[in-house]
């Protein structure tokens, strides 16, 4: 038998190969451990802390608004938001649709952030209060629940133009939310500290805070009772007439404090998204209109300021047809004769206003225009103002000398008509007007107030005296005697203007219906402007928005206990008289 011979080298290569084998794993598994402990240490440290290791946000809490009388019209309110683990979450499209289900919100929309590979998104925010219950019963499935806050505003369409609105994040968006967002937000505080392996935080002694510091609260001039007196007013005047929409304004003439600010159409600023832009525009300081014949009050103050026409001054009123130039011919809505300057404005004659006013210079004219706050900003704390349209005298055609004082080639806004009332009103001063009366902690320490503008005088006392009289007459006899309160002395002045149609020309078919107006006489607390967009089918500011003027005041007299009483201490001339007003 032959002896068995081992291949000594063949197997001293297979130990070789084996130990450079294990040699080369080693080896790998070293340059591994290197590159985790030396190259991936940062990025791996840092994926250990935030997995351990978790940063709060602290919210915190926005300032509420109130009115005068301390009403509050917004606050933010807890409620729950959902939010899921998303690589947690098996079965995502069963899970969307249960949660659709519980909260309201689109299944597609829910499915397609539990798709995404993070550790935490948002599945529906703001959520009713009765989702929390079987929601605690999820957190096993990836899903939880935290507590934001949220803008509630207790009135809902009340103020709504003036409020404005916020996004889900307590954001400002639109209206005085907007503007003071940096005083209502306050500042965001934060926690950090530890969590265990279910994302529960752990707190204690590691654990560092930075508190958050609650936003401040504003008080408004508003007062609520007035503002719910004027939007009830326009929303009937709205309807009644067909009209596209209107605006009222009730400002303190001696201050420019605003009262009330009402806009049709309205929304509710608690559903913003469910109202389109058009009816979440402040019409009152963003709509431009020709003013018609209130704006008469500005060229029968200049006339009278300027000495060139006394209240009693006789005008022919061409019996209700007037050439002037280039073919064009001024009428009046019913033929006069000749009239007293004092009823040519009782009366609202274009003919007579636009005769006297030529006994004016272009320039005299434009400066007291200016005067009045027109052309220009009236610089209330509101967005979106705008400063209206008005050309200086070089830019006027032959005709502009004749139409100009009659309110037409000149645009404003209701705002600046209340502004241009209040002149009359407080005896001829130019306010300024505003709507935020004082910034405040939430324990009620004033942080600032503000700062009144000094009243800038515009005509003499005697001026504005004497129009107010004139005014008195267009309730008591002219063409606002719709607007006439019984047992209150008021004074006011209806405006019919045309809008103009995309051609240029004026249209037959457009109106704006408005009235001005101002009361008790002669001490006034209020004036009160409304501007009534294309009301159907009558359409004159003494039918449509002299009403609208009655209702409201005879709501705020009861309101302010205002005195009724008869008119005998005042003797108001009347139309086709020789009898002047006098005040006692």
């Amino acid at each position: 038998m032959r002896p068995t011979h081992v291949n000594v080298r063949t197997t001293n290569d297979r130990i070789a190969a084996v130990l450079l084998i294990g040699l080369g794993l080693l080896g790998v598994l070293w340059l591994r451990c290197l590159w985790l402990q030396v190259v991936s240490a940062p990025q791996l440290s840092a994926i250990a802390r935030a997995q351990h290791q978790a940063t709060q946000p602290l919210r915190a809490s926005r300032g509420a608004i109130f009115d005068r009388s301390g009403t509050m019209l917004a606050v933010s309110i807890p409620v729950p938001s959902v939010y899921a683990n998303a690589r947690q979450v098996t079965g995502k499209r069963e899970m969307a649709n249960r949660l659709a289900k519980m909260t309201g919100r689109s299944a597609d929309r829910i499915r397609e952030r539990l798709e995404r590979d993070k550790g935490f998104v948002w599945v529906a925010r703001q959520v009713d209060h009765t989702v929390m219950s079987p929601l605690a019963t999820m957190r096993d499935e990836g899903i939880g629940v935290l507590e934001e806050l949220k803008r509630f505003y207790p009135h809902g369409r009340m103020a709504g133009h003036l409020l404005g609105f916020v996004d889900v994040d307590q954001q400002g968006l639109e209206g005085l939310e907007l503007t003071l967002n940096g005083v209502l937000k306050g500042q965001d505080g934060w926690r950090a500290t530890l969590r265990d392996a279910k994302g529960d935080l752990l707190i204690g002694p590691w654990t560092t805070q930075t508190d958050p510091v609650d936003g401040y609260d504003v008080v408004l001039t508003i007062d609520s009772i007035v503002q719910q007196a004027a939007e009830e007013s326009l929303a009937w005047g709205v309807k009644k007439y067909h009209a596209k929409g209107g605006s009222i304004i009730v400002m303190d003439p001696d201050t420019g404090a605003i009262l009330a600010m009402a806009n049709a159409p309205s929304f509710d600023a608690n559903k913003p998204a469910e109202a389109p832009a058009d009816f979440r525009r402040n019409r009152a300081v963003t709509d431009l209109f020709e003013p018609g014949s209130t704006f008469k009050v500005v060229t029968a103050a200049a006339l009278i300021e300027e000495g060139r026409i006394t209240p009693e001054e006789p005008v022919f009123c061409e019996n209700g047809s007037y050439p002037t130039v280039a073919r064009h011919v001024l009428h009046d809505h019913r033929p006069h004769g000749a009239l007293s300057f004092h009823d040519v404005v009782a009366y609202s004659s274009n003919i007579g206003t636009a005769k006297a006013a030529q006994r004016l210079k272009p320039d005299e004219l434009y400066r007291h225009i200016r005067a009045f706050g027109f052309g220009q900003k009236t610089g209330v704390d509101l967005p979106g103002e705008v400063s209206g349209i008005l050309s200086p005298p070089s830019r006027w055609s032959r005709l502009s000398p004749f139409i100009v004082p009659i309110g037409q080639e000149i645009a404003v806004t209701p705002l600046q008509l209340a502004v241009m009332t209040a002149v009359i009103a407080n005896g001829g001063f130019r306010v300024r007007p505003f709507i935020v009366d004082r910034v405040q902690t939430p324990d009620g320490r004033v942080v600032r107030s503000h700062a009144q503008a000094a009243p800038v005088r515009i005509i003499s006392s005697e001026t504005a005296h004497t129009v107010q009289r004139m005014l008195v007459s267009v309730v008591e006899s002219g063409t606002g005697q719709l607007a006439n309160v019984q047992g209150l002395t008021v004074a006011g002045k209806t405006g019919t203007a045309q809008k103009l149609e995309p051609t240029g020309r004026y249209s037959h078919s457009r109106f704006v219906a408005s009235f001005v107006g101002l009361g008790p006489v002669p001490d006034s607390r209020f004036v009160i402007v409304i501007c009534v967009d294309e009301p159907r089918p009558l359409y004159f500011g003494g039918v449509v928005s002299a009403p609208m003027f009655k209702r409201v005041v005879e709501q705020l007299a009861a309101y302010w206990e205002l005195p009724r009483q008869s008119a005998a201490g005042i003797a108001v001339k009347a139309p086709g008289s020789g009898v002047v007003a006098k005040w006692p």
